[in-house]
């Protein structure tokens, strides 16, 4: 099964693919779908469907694993946010590919087994977890990675 993880984001969207099999994870790809800041809004939001349509038509992910919106004190990057979780939800609904979501807690505790784990910690257990060399940059890549990974340990899977 190929999963498709996704960290939303207006100015950069991560992105990572993962293998799943009964008995592990295996990387396949990792990258960001990246938009000018001098672009407004409806066209960065264009951007990142036609980017990721591109992505799902190229993998073919059976599923997708998005973060959930963290809501935190600044409501415009909270809106901005949420209007590049809606082209993902978008891009995914019209290919049919089902859609989970996943608070930042819970990704906390599939890849490192504590809810108040750091972003370095989450990134290190990433690299380690799928045998790469290096940690996945920029940080919205890796953390892509680490939502792919938190539905495959997440999910039963056969086979």
């Amino acid at each position: 099964m190929i999963i498709m993880g996704i960290d939303p984001g207006t100015a950069t969207t991560g992105w990572g693919i993962v293998s799943k099999t009964k008995s592990n994870s295996t990387f396949i790809s990792v990258g960001t779908i990246t938009t000018a800041s001098n672009l407004s809004p409806e066209v960065r939001l264009e951007v990142i469907f036609k980017d990721l349509t591109t992505l799902i038509k190229k993998y073919r992910p059976d599923e997708v694993a998005l973060e959930q919106l963290f809501f935190n004190t600044n409501a415009k990057t909270a809106l901005l946010v949420g209007q590049a979780r809606g082209v993902v939800m978008l891009a995914t609904q019209l290919r049919k590919i089902p859609l989970f979501s996943y608070t930042p807690l819970q990704v906390k505790m599939a890849i490192t087994g504590y809810g108040r784990a750091d972003k370095k910690q989450i990134q290190e257990m990433v690299k380690r977890l799928l045998n790469l060399k290096t940690i996945p940059r920029p940080d919205d890549a890796a953390d892509a990675l680490a939502v792919a990974l938190t539905h495959s340990f997440t999910k039963k899977f056969g086979g």
